[in-house]
């Protein structure tokens, strides 16, 4: 196998990515200066030698605590559930939730062979249990998706009993929308989840 379809190979694996578009990019990087190229392949192996996961949440980060995990100015009150390491910098963006994270790895979906075992559900419980009446909110932010909600349904009955309050993000239509084009399942999330004016 070539250089070229090398490459090709490994970037389709990524998702959202296929052998088309792996194609492309690895002919732009080639079009490029060598250096371009070199400085990429420079970051790829630092990425792998140096960013692991939190010991404590799961985020990714280049200690054994992530950046959050360490931050003394966090909510420890309030730990907010999400899937992956992703979901973490898109609510850490808004720069409006001050409490801590726990990743998941993933979400229920017995069709493909991923139960509570294969995610870090263990862990989750171990910090609310260990954190011994501290943690007092738990934010089920998993993806609307059936699998999501499966996840988040499961994941409250298991958190409940340890005596946390259990929320989720509230669901609704996005800003900008027309009602026309919304789908049903949006639509009756955000009539349930409507608020006083």
């Amino acid at each position: 196998m070539s250089a070229i379809e090398d490459v090709v190979r490994e970037l389709s694996r990524l998702p959202g990515i296929g052998p088309k578009t792996a194609t492309r990019l690895v002919h732009q990087l080639m079009r490029g200066p060598g250096e371009d190229t070199l400085r990429l392949a420079r970051a790829l192996d630092s990425l792998a030698e140096r960013v692991r996961p939190c010991e404590e949440c799961g985020n990714f980060g280049e200690e054994d605590l992530c950046a959050i995990c360490r931050d003394p100015r966090r909510d420890l009150s309030v730990l907010c559930v999400v899937e992956g390491a992703f979901e973490v910098g898109s609510i850490e963006r808004t720069g409006q939730f001050r409490g801590r994270f726990h990743v998941l790895g993933g979400r229920l979906s017995p069709l493909d062979g991923i139960g509570p075992e294969e995610l870090n559900v263990h862990g989750l419980l171990e910090r609310i249990r260990g954190a011994e009446g501290r943690v007092r909110e738990v934010i089920l932010a998993t993806s609307p998706s059936v699998e999501g909600e499966a996840t988040a349904v499961y994941l409250e009955g298991e958190i409940r009993p340890l005596g946390p309050r259990v929320t989720r993000l509230a669901r609704g239509i996005p800003m900008g929308s027309d009602l026309e084009y919304v789908d049903g399942s949006t639509i009756v999330e955000a009539l349930a989840g409507r608020r006083e004016m």
